[in-house]
């Protein structure tokens, strides 16, 4: 396994000067703070102790301390120190300090495991849900591992497949909980990691698990000292490096799951508490093991401490894991150009495209024309009614209010058309340029952006027609894309470290959309009905316009292919070939936000279309930068087409929206993507 270590920097120098004590020390003094402040706003001083050892049953102010604050004190610090001794664990077995339970994907595993277990097997949950959670997370880090073992664990790929593997997770969450959403309907607040509490079931459900998994843990000491050296070394010693490493896998996906089990998902403490020992001096595998504990424990209790006091300030009571994913994500933006990563870690992630021989693009593309054709006909003529499936033809007099089953149907497909094709011109747009063959729209954060900056207008702006959610929807996209380019550019470039930052500015704006989605405003319900990519609402009007979008995008193609052929040569190439590199980037990159902004409009941010769509079409053997643009459009259009064909009729009179099928089928086919250049390696 390669291994991968911090660079020095101010900060990092100031922090060891501190060190982990210190540290320590220095979080709870600010939890302390605040817990003071949250305090003297119920009760005075002098009667905090009655309150919380004999509280007046007549004062509804001694009660909330007792059975609310003091064990929401308690889930904080217990849940804080189990997910920072579960990353320690995870970092050190797959020496990886950006391994974590949230970018390995246990979190979402647990998370959806507890969802299906609701409304499909109780029982299991009445047996014990914290067993349903622990599946379910052993079943995502074993995905994870089993996609990543033929690299030897290296750092990109299986933080690649743990953050695939959440987002697939995330998805068949989703799409059980629109099908349940009356048994559901608290799923997602849950989720998204809240800590309040109504007595002491919770820290008396947590306590004695956790004791017993930092137990095993503390038995895990010696062995995971030796698995810091290499593996011959280390089984010379008499160590048997699998059962370590099982071991310690076991333990940190257990405190992971009695943590989502109790509270829900609690983002990037697991990975903040580890880092930040590290950093701050922990040198020795016992050493950061009790460093991350403590330092999680801290973070969580200053950062639930802080949620209160905003909380009693706005009347706003978000969800503390999705603040703590805010305060995470800007760590992991920190920690990207700070990695010293073996060298290619990233390059070749994928294969290269296999050549089919000689290519015919305009054979192939029409080809992929007419498929489309005939996908929007079977999508718009074909389909389940009351009275079974039918086939409806422009003027039958099948209707449904003033407009006929036939042009409801188009819209809906002509909607997905145009939103897959504009997504995978984004997609290839990002991927020459950057000569980055996992940059795509979904990956890189983009399509998170745009999501933010229309989440963000629609809770600011009083009139929000289309205009405005476009505008929107193309500022956050193209922000993210400028921030994405920025951080990059400190990492020089590489492929690898951008892609990171990518994940990195997507989980930030991810953060941001949760805890403006938990914040109880019922235009919440209709963010998480647009975010799942729906094109159910569509209208012809509202369709034709979306097209109309879509066409002149691809009539712009034509004078930017010759941009994108020389551009991976670069800069000093490109300027000999008299093309300016500043311009040429800006306009390729306004184009891909604008492009993303509109298809998240229709098709929501969940497909991987802008990741599937480029690379289908290189196989194809479209290899020339036009070809390959009109080709990916092409199979772009046809895959949504196809899903929302399949999310209307598959569950009838259920509709499964366009983007969260699309995700499902685009998850396993880049998980099978990752798979293919295990083999070839």
């Amino acid at each position: 396994m390669a291994d991968i270590a911090l660079h020095r920097s101010p900060v990092v120098g100031g922090l060891r000067r501190l060190g982990p004590a210190g540290l320590i020390v220095l979080l709870i003094g600010l939890a302390v703070g605040a817990t003071f402040g949250n305090l003297t706003a119920q009760l005075p001083v002098a009667t905090w102790w009655t309150a919380l050892v004999a509280p007046d049953i007549d004062s509804p102010a001694q009660l909330v301390v007792a059975y609310s604050f003091a064990p929401r004190l308690t889930v904080s610090l217990l849940a804080g120190a189990a997910l920072g001794l579960a990353g320690a664990l995870l970092q050190q077995v797959l020496r990886n300090p950006i391994a974590s339970p949230t970018t390995l994907g246990i979190e979402a595993g647990a998370n959806l495991a507890l969802a299906a277990g609701l409304v499909w097997a109780p029982a299991l949950i009445g047996f014990g849900r914290e067993w349903v959670a622990l599946g379910g997370g052993l079943l995502a880090i074993g995905l994870v591992l089993l996609l990543s073992r033929r690299s030897h664990f290296a750092p990109l790929v299986v933080i690649l497949a743990g953050m695939v593997t959440s987002l697939y997770s995330g998805a068949l969450a989703a799409l059980i909980s629109l099908f349940n959403s009356h048994y559901l309907a608290g799923l997602f607040l849950w989720g998204a990691g809240s800590l309040s509490q109504q007595d002491w079931s919770e820290p008396v459900f947590l306590a004695p698990r956790l004791a017993l998994a930092g137990l095993a843990a503390a038995l895990l000491v010696r062995p995971l000292t030796l698995l810091g050296l290499d593996d011959a070394s280390a089984r010379s010693l008499g160590l048997s490096l699998a059962a370590a490493r099982l071991g310690a896998l076991v333990v940190a996906v257990a405190l992971t799951a009695c943590v989502v089990a109790a509270v829900g998902c609690i983002g990037f403490v697991g990975l903040a508490a580890p880092a930040l020992a590290r950093i701050s001096g922990a040198r020795r595998a016992g050493g950061q093991m009790l460093a991350s504990t403590l330092l999680g424990a801290a973070l969580l209790w200053a950062t639930d401490q802080a949620v209160q006091l905003a909380g009693d300030v706005s009347d706003e009571m978000l969800p503390t894991g999705a603040v703590t994913a805010l305060l995470g994500a800007p760590l992991l933006l920190w920690l990207v150009p700070r990695l010293r990563l073996p060298p290619h870690a990233g390059a070749g992630l994928l294969p290269a495209s296999a050549d089919p021989g000689r290519a015919r693009p305009h054979r192939r593309l029409a080809v992929l024309g007419v498929l489309l054709v005939l996908a929007i006909l079977l999508s718009s003529a074909v389909g389940p009614g009351l009275d079974g499936w039918s086939v409806t033809w422009p003027g039958d007099p099948a209707s449904v209010g003033d407009a006929s089953v036939w042009d409801m149907r188009l819209a809906r497909a002509l909607a997905a058309l145009a939103g897959g094709s504009l997504l995978a011109v984004a997609g290839c747009v990002l991927q020459r340029m950057t000569g980055n063959p996992m940059a795509s729209p979904e990956v890189l954060g983009v399509s998170a952006g745009a999501a933010c900056g229309l989440t963000v207008a629609l809770f600011l702006l009083a009139d929000f027609g289309r205009v405005e959610q476009t505008v929107a929807a193309s500022l956050g996209a193209f922000l993210a894309l400028l921030v994405l380019l920025a951080l990059g550019r400190a990492s020089r470039g590489a492929p690898e470290r951008v892609i990171l930052v990518g994940i990195a500015v997507g989980a930030l704006l991810d953060a941001l959309v949760s805890v403006l989605m938990a914040s109880g405003d019922p235009r919440a319900v209709l963010l998480f009905n647009w975010m799942t990519g729906s094109t159910y609402g569509m209208t012809a009007a509202s369709a034709m316009a979306s097209l109309v979008a879509a066409a002149l995008v691809l009539a712009l193609l034509p004078l930017l292919a010759r941009w994108l052929d020389m551009l991976p040569l670069g800069e000093a190439a490109v300027r000999a070939l008299g093309v300016p590199p500043a311009l040429s980037r800006t306009l390729l990159l306004v184009l891909a936000a604008a492009a993303t902004a509109m298809a998240t409009l229709l098709i929501g941010p969940l497909s991987f279309v802008g990741l599937m769509a480029p690379h289908m079409a290189r196989l194809l053997g479209l290899r020339r930068p036009l070809a390959e643009l009109y080709g990916a459009a092409l199979i772009g259009a046809l895959i949504m087409v196809l899903a929302d064909f399949t999310g209307r009729v598959v569950a009838f009179p259920w509709q499964m929206p366009a983007g969260l099928i699309a995700s499902l089928i685009g998850a396993p086919v880049f998980l099978w993507l990752l798979s293919r250049k295990q083999s070839a390696s």
